[in-house]
Parts: structure tokens; C-alpha cells; sequence
């Protein structure tokens, strides 16, 4: 019988259900509502159940974004039954053929940061469930879009998050004169079915793992308390900007906190400043504590 395994997200109304095998090679899919749905049977039932938002089929899981009227710990474990007997009797997840398949209209709009370097191409459908930073070509085996658009000799580095794209470009060349071209290979990258990003192939990376609720429970409750903040409101306001931050360590006998910028943040020219006069302060102010410090080890 198919197992699947059940993954928490950066968000965390969406859930993750992954299976052993690609059920989808490379293509993504969105749906709404059930209507949406029409060519993916598994989806349609999903909807019926009264919580479902949306569902996402790529790679090689359906991710699911929740209503609040239900916690996920209450029901993951009953989707995940139901999602698996369809499945073992032979139901079918996607029923798509070649001609339906092959063009999926989407809109890519290109928004300005607080990094004059660095340009961030939101899409109208969900590009991914995790964080991935790209710093260069030898870092894209995951995403095959990213292996595509380094071959563009003025994009440096790239960040992907949920629905958008950050590209980092070299001095040598001015937006206007490269941002159409970027958004419009994007545009029809996506809507030819490529495969945007393979999850399974990020590679765990220590520091992110330190966020993991896995590993939450075995930090000291200072650091427990930055990640809360953090999380609650610092990380909000950065990924708007087209980019992230991540969490470190805390040195509690010199009060200093350390964090990793990625995206848009990584080598903002306001980075230090948002360092120092924001997060720093606030808290500060949280923590009840005068002495904190905050530095990026990246920046």
C-alpha cells in the first residue's frame, strides 16, 4: 500500500503529502475550487472536505492549504488515510492530456525591493513550498528554472519563496534594460510545463534545520523566544521585501544574536540599518533585554 509521508511548510496552513514516487514530472498544478479541478479526480474529492483552501499537485506530493476552521494536527493524519485508500484503489490523481497540458496560462509581474540590485518576479500560482537560495549554477540541481535563468550572464544569484522569484543581478547592467527579458522567459518557462523546483532535491542545510520544530524543543528558551519573534514579526515583513531570514545561534554570555539575510536582504545596502534599528530593538524591547545585539553573518 502507498505510504505517504506528511511534511509541514513555511506556512503553516499548507501541509505537505508526499508520496515514494513522482506523480507528476514536470508539471505543477493549482486548483481553487472543485470546479478548477476537473482534470484531477483526487483534487475534486479533496474539496469536498470543508476545510480544503486549495491543492497544489507537483513533483512528487499534493500539498494542502487549509481553511482556520480546523488545525492541522487534528485532521493530517485522516487526509492522509483518505488520500492513500484512493490512491490503492486505483483512483486517479491527474487526467491531463498532452494538448492540456502543455500550455497553462500565468501572469509574472516584476516588483521593485528595498536592494536596488536585486528585482522580485511574483507569479500568480505557487512556485514552492520551501525556501531555496541559489548563490550560483553548481547550487541548482533542485530547480531546473534556476539553472536556466544563470545562464543569463547578468543574473548573480537568485531566491525562491512561495509565489515569487528574487534575482540578484551584477552592477554591470541596469534593470531597465533586463527586466522585460527576465519576465518574459519566466512567463513562458512556466507556462510550457517546465519543472520549477524538485523539493525532494534541496538539500538540508544546517541552519534551516535549527528552525525545524523537530529540533525547537532542544534550544535554550532564549533562543526559542528570538525564533518566535522572528517568525512572528520579522520574517513577515522581509519575505514582502523578497527575501527571508533565518535564525543562527544566540551567544548568551555576550548577548549576541546572529541571523543569515537571504534573497532581496542578503547585501542590502538598508540591511544593517533594518538590523540595528529594527529587529535589534525590537528585541531588545521583547526580551526585556538592553544588551542584545544582532549581526548578520552574511551581511
Amino acid at each position: 500500500m502507498t505510504k505517504l509521508s506528511i511534511k509541514e511548510t513555511q506556512n503553516p496552513t499548507i501541509l505537505k503529502f508526499e508520496f515514494p514516487d513522482f506523480i507528476t514530472k514536470s508539471q505543477s498544478f493549482e486548483y481553487k475550487n472543485i470546479d478548477e479541478a476537473k482534470n484531477s479526480p483526487l483534487a475534486q474529492q479533496l474539496f469536498y472536505l470543508p476545510f480544503v483552501k486549495t491543492v497544489f499537485i507537483s513533483g512528487n506530493f499534493i500539498a494542502i492549504e487549509r481553511y482556520n476552521i480546523v488545525q492541522w494536527e487534528d485532521v493530517k493524519e485522516a487526509v492522509a488515510e483518505q488520500i492513500e485508500t484512493y490512491v490503492q484503489n486505483g483512483g486517479v490523481i491527474l487526467n491531463f492530456s498532452e494538448s492540456e497540458i502543455k500550455k497553462q496560462p500565468i501572469t509574472i509581474y516584476a516588483e521593485s525591493t528595498p536592494n536596488p540590485a536585486v528585482l522580485k518576479f511574483v507569479a500568480n500560482k505557487l512556485l514552492t513550498t520551501k525556501t531555496a537560495e541559489f548563490k550560483n549554477i553548481d547550487d541548482t540541481i533542485a530547480s531546473p528554472l534556476a539553472k536556466e535563468l544563470f545562464k543569463f550572464p547578468y543574473v548573480k544569484e537568485l531566491f525562491m519563496d512561495e509565489n515569487y522569484i528574487s534575482v540578484t543581478k551584477y552592477t554591470s547592467v541596469e534593470w531597465q534594460e533586463i527586466s522585460n527579458e527576465i519576465r518574459s522567459f519566466i512567463k513562458e518557462y512556466i507556462e510550457n510545463g517546465n519543472e520549477i523546483i524538485n523539493e525532494s532535491l534541496l538539500v538540508s542545510i544546517p541552519k534551516n534545520e535549527k528552525q525545524q520544530i523537530a529540533n525547537f524543543d532542544t534550544l535554550d528558551t532564549t533562543s526559542q523566544q528570538i525564533i518566535n519573534i522572528l517568525e512572528e514579526y520579522v520574517k513577515p515583513a522581509v519575505q514582502a521585501d523578497g527575501g527571508n531570514i533565518l535564525f543562527d545561534s544566540y551567544d548568551e554570555v555576550e548577548k549576541r544574536v546572529k541571523v543569515v539575510l537571504q534573497g532581496a536582504c542578503s547585501g542590502c545596502p538598508s540591511s544593517t540599518f533594518t538590523l540595528k534599528n529594527g529587529i535589534e530593538n525590537m528585541l531588545k524591547d521583547m526580551l526585556n533585554d538592553e544588551a542584545i545585539k544582532v549581526e548578520a553573518i552574511n551581511a
